[in-house]
């Protein structure tokens, strides 16, 4: 389950970039990430939301900020009026627009504080998201300039949010040292390649141009998480796309995603999810 990279041009009037999607047949499970930051609205749509190692149901009115390269998609279930298309209206802000905020607008500087906390993912809170909304909708009829000030004035809107949720445990990207992104950029290539197969420490780091324990710390200096931890809920995340999705017999998803044993997988499945692999797709399934 690589995350496909995307790649987003802005338009030649505007600094930033939008889209207004509307889709008839659903919200489909894309994996992918981009450099730019993403605050997604989505409405009249409802199923269930991926962003890192998050998963977790979505409803009308969700609104979520992705951090610059954080693996996302969401898969929709069902659309609340059936009459009209599921909709997702999308902003993207390439990282060196969120710097440019800070060195040169001191009013701004809660936005930017917002924006750099969102490399997990933010879940903003229904008060904050319903506030947003009206303000969100406008952007996509007006000229670019207003376009502009508007976009400032939802991110210091959601600045204020003191209820927003981080959803990811992990990054998908490293932050620091050129050489160390490399090394890792070239495993986690790999890993996210194979994860279903088995995947040998000494292979890893061999693909770093580096020791065992050398791999082990740069994982967690930079991923704050051990390398088992990161294969377990890439293996568990496509395991929930798969129950919420499709009918397939839990065995046969389990031995996909890379469980040689059906009961591993479901002890750690429950562990990650809190409940298990059948109570999970039942849930997803009363929703629709």
């Amino acid at each position: 389950m690589k995350p496909h990279l995307e790649r987003l041009r802005p338009s030649a009037d505007s600094s930033w970039s939008m889209l207004n999607r509307r889709l008839d047949d659903g919200i489909p499970f894309q994996w992918h990430h981009h450099p730019e930051l993403e605050l997604t609205l989505t409405l009249n749509s409802r199923g269930e939301r991926f962003i890192g190692d998050h998963i977790g149901p979505y409803d009308d009115g969700d609104l979520v900020l992705v951090g610059s390269n954080l693996p996302h998609t969401w898969c929709s279930a069902e659309r609340i009026d059936t009459e009209r298309p599921h909709v997702a209206l999308v902003l993207w802000f390439r990282p060196e627009w969120v710097e440019a905020l800070d060195a040169t607008f001191t009013e701004l500087a809660a936005a930017r504080t917002m924006l750099m906390s969102a490399r997990p993912g933010l879940k903003f809170s229904p008060h904050f998201a319903a506030q947003a909304r009206p303000l969100i909708e406008a952007v996509f009829t007006e000229a670019p300039e207003d376009r502009l000030l508007r976009a400032i004035r939802i991110l210091t809107l959601l600045a204020r949010d003191t209820e927003a949720k981080p959803l990811s445990s992990t990054l998908a990207v490293p932050a620091p040292g050129q050489g160390d992104r490399a090394r890792l950029d070239r495993v986690l290539d790999h890993i996210h390649l194979n994860y279903a197969e088995n995947l040998p420490v000494d292979v890893l780091a061999g693909l770093a141009a580096l020791s065992p324990s050398g791999l082990h710390r740069l994982f967690g200096r930079h991923l704050q998480t051990t390398i088992s931890d990161y294969v377990m809920r890439l293996r568990i995340g496509e395991a929930c796309a798969l129950l919420s999705a499709t009918d397939r017999p839990i065995a046969y998803i389990a031995g996909e995603v890379g469980y040689a044993s059906l009961a591993n997988f479901n002890r750690q499945f429950k562990a990650l999810k809190m409940r298990t692999p059948r109570d999970y797709r039942n849930s997803f399934r009363t929703r629709r």
